[in-house]
């Protein structure tokens, strides 16, 4: 029902072009740098004709004023972030909706790495563009959050659906793996993704895109509620806030 190219930039970054094939709107994710996205735009004769942006980090919006120039592009991005993303034609708070072409697009608040940070989740074809919330095997650092929102912000991501195709802005998962199995080595699904991802990224493959269902039975950040995680992690008994807070600064120091 969509199409996405990811294409890697910068040092492990990447940026992801979104089109509708039936009506040819396109959307550009966290373009980091312009020229990739011109690339992909020419290879595929695409139109670009929105940018969406995460949050205000330079390796998320480092190219949406060259994109926003060259297209005439609408860029949408957090209310709250307005002030620090330049070229904000449409503020979204958690809740609304953006149309892309024929797709519904349902903005998600996620604040915790940054506190304006927002999800963008395709809901017909059921596509999440998490930004630096939510890696495959890990979530972002927190920044300008708290660990409590940072946790609720993935309890939000969670609660969608399974089959949810899930594309994060960065190739962070061999390593995210890597500090995985030192906080629940047990686990026949982590051991089983880390070895996949050890394959593709050894053939020089993306491990993306991920699905919700091997992030909730993989990723130690989303089951800091899980008794059979705590226990593993040595962390029975604490709220799951408290745990997720404890997995963070364990990860921070890894």
């Amino acid at each position: 029902m969509v199409e996405v190219e990811q294409t890697p930039v910068l040092t492990d970054n990447y940026v992801h072009v979104v089109h509708d094939p039936e009506t040819g709107a396109t959307a550009a994710v966290d373009p980091a740098v312009a020229p990739p996205v011109f690339d992909v735009l020419d290879r595929r004769g695409w139109q670009l004709s929105h940018i969406l942006c995460t949050h205000h980090h330079g390796d998320h919006v480092g190219g949406v004023m060259d994109l926003k120039q060259a297209s005439g592009a609408t860029v949408v991005g957090a209310l709250a972030d307005a002030h620090r993303i330049l070229g904000i034609d449409i503020e979204v708070k958690d809740g609304d909706h953006v149309a892309i072409g024929r797709h519904t697009v349902r903005v998600l608040s996620v604040p915790g790495h940054t506190a304006g940070h927002v999800a963008y989740f395709f809901r017909e074809a059921q596509v999440l563009f998490p930004g630096d919330c939510l890696f495959s095997l890990g979530c972002g650092r927190v920044f300008e959050g708290t660990a409590e929102q940072m946790w609720r912000s993935l309890c939000k991501l969670r609660a969608l659906p399974d089959d949810t195709r899930v594309y994060p802005a960065h190739e962070y998962t061999n390593a995210n793996a890597d500090f995985a199995l030192t906080i629940d080595p047990e686990n026949a699904a982590l051991h089983a993704r880390a070895d996949e991802v050890l394959a593709l990224r050894e053939a020089g493959r993306s491990s993306l895109p991920s699905t919700m269902a091997s992030e909730k039975a993989a990723n130690p950040f989303l089951r800091a509620d899980d008794p059979v995680l705590q226990a593993a992690a040595g962390l029975d008994g604490p709220d799951a806030a408290a745990v997720f807070a404890e997995i963070r600064r364990r990860k921070d120091c890894f």
